[in-house]
């Protein structure tokens, strides 16, 4: 997710590929179709596939200290996840979960491999992939050391407006299922006074 001026910046992987090779690129592997809370990608799994996303929306979940989860990033349709584990052969680094109805396709790593060797604009186009979520996660940090919860809490909702939002009579309906203690790790904040699991985010108190 984007913190900054300029939060509408982020372009799907697949929307930042020529036609003819994200084309190609969704011929292979396999179409999937997941419902709310199923696992796409479990952390600390040494599996290698890249998952493409089509419709729907995913999070991001990483593991900290004993049990204890936090939200680091929201998939939509066109993004991609698992390529870090995908490029580097590395162990995954965080688990996906479907926020209701996914269809995604799963491409293996003997299907990626010899693709990418073909098509370098597809490895320069994770490369970026890679490179916007690490710029994402600085800036995070920073905008976490310098604002009060509730200004980090509006510029939040202001990118899941921009990017998840659906324009509606009056305002925007921001679609996505987060749970209080979600929005409290999107927001650095530790607790929040009404629980969100299923209402809308419009209706968000600290």
């Amino acid at each position: 997710m984007m913190h900054g001026p300029n939060v509408n910046d982020r372009v799907p992987f697949l929307d930042a590929l020529p036609e003819g090779v994200r084309a190609d690129l969704e011929q292979l592997g396999s179409r999937r179709s997941y419902a709310a809370g199923d696992v796409l990608i479990s952390e600390g799994d040494r599996v290698h596939d890249l998952v493409l996303l089509h419709e729907g929306l995913v999070k991001v979940i990483v593991r900290l200290d004993g049990d204890n989860e936090s939200l680091v990033d929201i998939g939509i349709a066109g993004d991609v996840v698992g390529e870090m584990a995908a490029m580097s052969r590395g162990s995954r680094s965080a688990t996906v979960f479907a926020c209701g109805e996914v269809i995604a396709t799963v491409v293996p790593e003997r299907e990626l491999k010899p693709f990418l060797i073909g098509n370098p604009e597809v490895w320069s186009a994770l490369d970026a992939v890679l490179c916007g979520r690490l710029r994402r996660a600085v800036r995070w940090r920073l905008e976490f050391r310098g604002y009060p919860v509730l200004v980090r809490l509006a510029r939040v909702l202001v990118e899941l407006a921009v990017s998840y939002g659906r324009p509606e009579w009056g305002g925007v309906r921001i679609n996505v299922s987060l749970s209080q203690s979600e929005l409290a790790a999107l927001t650095g904040s530790q607790t929040c006074r009404r629980r969100l699991n299923r209402d809308p985010l419009w209706a968000v108190e600290f």
